[in-house]
């Protein structure tokens, strides 16, 4: 029988059952959300020869609770571990995890993987900095999202590089571990590199770089021996992506990507030059961001909040993107081209890409009628935001955008001073 609550937690389903947990979705009054609630067995945590290895794990996920704030990972939110009780509490997540995209016959299409793939470097590029190696990436701990996005799943077997306390080795999930995984060597976030590697292999190809009969059989070929290339499986494939799989799967560290940084970077110039064009991925988006002034202070989570809240659009040259006397309640940045400020039919000036305009309406709280009409003067891509959609995003989002917008007003000043002097 199911129980009606778990401490505060009032029980609505279960999610799912392993041999050594069960997951039960769950809602939590106090703060008013879902969570999925994952209760350890007692007979597991009890077994004479693996539960303290169990209590391990256990206790090394519930460390991380508040600790890895990222769109792409999932939070971890509670904890109880005690000899009666024994669970962890973490953000529900609607969707399933990406193992059925491993199979020829369900194969997710190629941007999406390279999207996907992107998203979980730079989500493992945040782990890593903050002192903690995954050590078991695969399909299975990659969430889906109804919406389409992804999140990074089950932190137990992580190896946290900032304690001092001893690390359990021969942790995993053998077909994706790393060469110097297997052979028990310390392991550094090259080790999760290889294993995302090993995920893009499965998720573009539907099959595993290394097959055999038995773990020893597996083991050694992940040590002696070279997988095919996806292109061997699936020829249609780019010849840069096999590439890019290839180094990430690399047996020797120095010839592995050794940052994630250097990973997300071929990922996301594959993305811009060799992706199909109908549409702008959230990849090049991120990117785009990332290299416009008016981001530069912000981190890898607020350009993420931005894409989150903002609606991309691209407009021929002569576009009325604002109009002189009109109420507006939303800004714009621009992501590339130019736009012409002009008054009363005078021109006032022209911005370029990573300049803002109509944010009045925000600094304001509310629809203020514009001062100035701003034309697209070559094709533009622009990020549309409301001001009620900052409002709500995450205080360190709002504090880089109220930074950005100082900056810019500063900038602006500037140029006023410098064209007074100018017709003096």
């Amino acid at each position: 029988m199911e129980p009606a609550s778990i401490d505060k937690y009032e029980i609505a389903s279960v999610l799912g059952r392993g041999a050594t947990s069960t997951v039960y979705l769950a809602y939590d009054a106090f703060t008013e959300r879902k969570v999925a609630i994952k209760v350890f067995n007692d007979s597991a945590l009890s077994d004479p020869e693996h539960g303290h290895k169990y209590r391990r794990l256990i206790a090394n996920e519930a460390s991380l609770a508040g600790r890895l704030n990222h769109p792409h990972i999932v939070g971890i939110h509670d904890a109880a571990l005690s000899q009666d009780k024994c669970y962890i509490v973490m953000e529900y997540v609607e969707g399933g995890t990406l193992e059925k995209y491993g199979q020829p016959e369900s194969l997710l299409p190629v941007e999406k993987v390279v999207e996907i793939a992107f998203k979980c470097a730079l989500a493992l590029d945040f782990a890593s900095r903050n002192g903690v190696i995954h050590r078991d990436i695969k399909p299975a701990n990659i969430m889906m999202c109804e919406n389409g996005d992804v999140k990074i799943a089950d932190f137990g077997a992580a190896v946290l590089t900032r304690s001092d306390q001893t690390e359990l080795v021969g942790i995993g999930s053998p077909a994706f571990m790393s060469p110097e995984q297997i052979m028990l060597h310390s392991l550094t976030q090259q080790t999760d590199i290889y294993s995302l590697g090993v995920v893009m292999y499965r998720l573009l190809t539907g099959r595993m770089p290394f097959e055999a009969e038995s773990g020893y059989a597996l083991s050694h070929k992940i040590l002696n021996e070279k997988p095919p290339g996806i292109r061997a499986l699936r020829p249609a494939l780019p010849p840069r992506l096999e590439q890019i799989v290839a180094t990430a799967m690399a047996k020797k560290l120095e010839d592995r990507y050794a940052r994630w940084r250097d990973f997300a970077r071929d990922i996301s110039n594959f993305a811009a030059l060799e992706l199909p064009r109908e549409t702008v991925s959230e990849t090049e988006k991120f990117n785009t961001m990332r290299n416009l002034p008016f981001f530069r202070e912000f981190g890898d989570i607020e350009l993420w909040e931005v894409l989150r809240i903002s609606v991309w659009g691209r407009m021929p040259a002569g576009t009325p993107l604002v109009r002189e006397g009109e109420e507006g309640n939303f800004f714009f940045i621009l992501a590339d081209g130019e736009a012409k400020i002009s008054k009363e039919g005078k021109t006032l000036g022209i911005q370029g890409a990573g300049q803002c305009f109509g944010e009045m309406c925000y600094i304001r709280k509310g629809a203020t009628t514009r001062t100035a009409t701003v034309t697209a003067n070559t094709p533009v891509t622009l990020l549309k935001i409301k001001p009620d959609s900052l409002r709500n995003a995450s205080e360190n989002c709002q504090s880089r955008f109220n930074q950005a917008f100082l900056n810019t007003l500063v900038e602006r000043l500037t140029q006023a001073n410098i064209q007074l002097a100018n017709m003096q």
